[in-house]
């Protein structure tokens, strides 16, 4: 099915697959693509599928919705189409090329390595993976403790490229593993979280073994081996 896959500074923070007739995108929690951000209008922007078709539209926004670097009110969107509201860019996968993309994007990712092992069931609420598998990305494995809340004690494996942590509409950051080791930067919320007890910004941010992450009132520590 297609999906958008939304970024900004070039970090992957989402993807959502299109699964319904409409699908609404603006800054307010019941949208179903969320972007909690001042230059995004509470209700921005609508995606109405038909069969294989989407056409975006613009729901009279105060920053507009740009395609390819082109400001539309509507328009019938083709796979690789970049859409861009404020700083975020959301990238169209149509259909039949989502597959493609994903396979795309792995082989970009990580050169042919041993398979990796596999993550233990279940995960925590409020970690979700980004996309692509990066377990080619350098020879060091990390995860994420949670030391407070309903899942104290749980750690949750990173190894994904983007693996985001929080609750959504209160308080997200995306944690991103690069060739170099991994960064931490601020998604959405207004609740900003902390690293060892400084604010953490949109830019990212290096982790170390043993960095303390609180997020939304819950603390975790950040783990690498």
């Amino acid at each position: 099915m297609p999906k958008m896959i939304v970024s900004i500074d070039e970090v992957v923070i989402k993807e959502v697959q299109l699964t319904k007739d409409k699908t609404t995108l603006g800054r307010r929690p019941y949208n179903d693509i969320v972007i909690d951000n001042l230059a995004v209008s509470g209700e921005h922007a609508i995606l109405q599928m038909t069969g294989a078709d989407v056409v975006l539209e613009d729901l009279n926004s105060t920053n507009g919705t740009y395609v390819n670097g082109k400001a539309v009110k509507r328009q019938q969107l083709q796979s690789g189409d970049a859409i861009e509201i404020g700083k975020y860019k959301i990238k169209f996968v149509a259909d039949n090329a989502a597959e493609d993309f994903d396979k795309t994007t792995i082989v970009k990712a990580r050169p042919p390595v041993a398979p990796p092992s596999r993550s233990p069931a279940g995960t925590p609420s409020g970690f979700s993976s980004g996309s692509g598998d990066s377990s080619g990305l350098g020879a060091f494995h990390a995860a994420i403790k949670v030391l407070s809340g309903a899942a104290s004690g749980r750690e949750v494996p990173l190894t994904k490229v983007v693996t985001t942590i929080g609750k959504p509409g209160v308080a997200v950051a995306a944690i991103t593993r690069r060739q170099q080791g991994f960064v931490v930067h601020h998604v959405e919320g207004a609740g900003n979280p902390t690293l060892n007890g400084a604010p953490i910004g949109t830019d990212p941010i290096s982790l170390k073994n043993g960095d303390l992450i609180e997020l939304a009132g819950t603390q975790m520590q950040f783990v690498q081996t």
